[in-house]
């Protein structure tokens, strides 16, 4: 298998249905520095035509729902959206009435993961409460998908998604496909060496390459298996484009490249749609 042949995922994208696109990205925009400035509108559409240009076959759409209310609505969305390109990731509100049934409809709907923020959704992510939750995903076969690290929209004391908060989880629910992003940590990459390195937890690129200071990156690049390592960008919030260019820059391997930008994503997704073990 190649790049080509496979396909290049982006596993870690955002898009909103096109009447909340301007007033979410203003949001989200306010609350961000220059430096995360977005590159596109918001939208399905726009997020495809930057596909288009980067060579992207599929996007992984990472919704989250920041309010119990909204996970219903954005499974609705979500199994509008959905194509051969875009595959759309559910989310449940940890103080939802039913998170496990949330997360079981998600699994029966056809959807391959959830997406969870613990800086928007206001919990740490080995809290206790949040055990109902990870048996019904474990039992669903769902991906999770987690923000890991600080956010720039928190104070950087904020310790919620810490990586060795991951950790925990990771080793009390195994069967759980766990996916970090940021490389398992935005600006706790030192951490992520020394406590997601080296084990099953996926870790996802994005704002991590060009960002970690190349010391940690190093580190963390030696200790994890190349299986485990996704591509994602955090479009709409860096180029798809860019970002690919980076991947190749870091592993000049083409077998590297395949497994990163390709082939770890394909697998995974199959599994999920199988929903099989990870």
């Amino acid at each position: 298998m190649n790049v080509d042949s496979a396909g290049i995922t982006d596993f870690h994208a955002h898009a909103f249905p096109d009447e909340l696109a301007p007033r979410a990205m203003q949001t989200l925009g306010a609350a961000a520095p220059h430096e995360a400035r977005a590159h596109l509108d918001g939208t399905v559409a726009d997020l495809l035509r930057s596909m288009d240009r980067a060579g992207v076959r599929r996007s992984v759409l990472c919704n989250v729902a920041t309010a119990p209310w909204q996970t219903g609505p954005i499974l609705a969305w979500a199994l509008r959206v959905r194509s051969g390109r875009i595959v759309p990731f559910g989310s449940v509100h940890p103080d939802g009435p039913d998170a496990p049934g949330d997360a079981a409809r998600i699994a029966a709907a056809g959807l391959a993961g959830i997406k969870l923020h613990p800086q928007y959704q206001n919990f740490a992510f080995d809290e206790p409460r949040m055990k109902p939750l990870y048996e019904a995903i474990a039992e669903s076969g769902l991906i999770l998908l987690v923000h890991a690290g600080q956010d720039m929209a928190y104070p950087p004391d904020d310790e919620r998604a810490a990586p060795r908060r991951l950790l925990k989880v990771h080793e009390a629910f195994p069967t759980i496909p766990l996916v970090a992003a940021h490389m398992g940590g935005w600006q706790r990459w030192a951490e992520a060496a020394r406590t997601l390195a080296g084990t099953g937890v996926y870790l996802e690129t994005s704002y991590s390459l060009d960002r970690a200071n190349p010391d940690e990156l190093a580190r963390l690049l030696e200790l994890h298996p190349i299986e485990r390592i996704l591509f994602g960008t955090d479009s709409p919030w860096q180029d798809q484009g860019r970002m690919i260019e980076l991947v190749r820059r870091t592993w000049p391997s083409p077998a590297d490249q395949e497994a990163v930008l390709a082939g770890n994503a394909q697998r995974l997704l199959a599994r999920a749609a199988g929903r099989g073990g990870c």
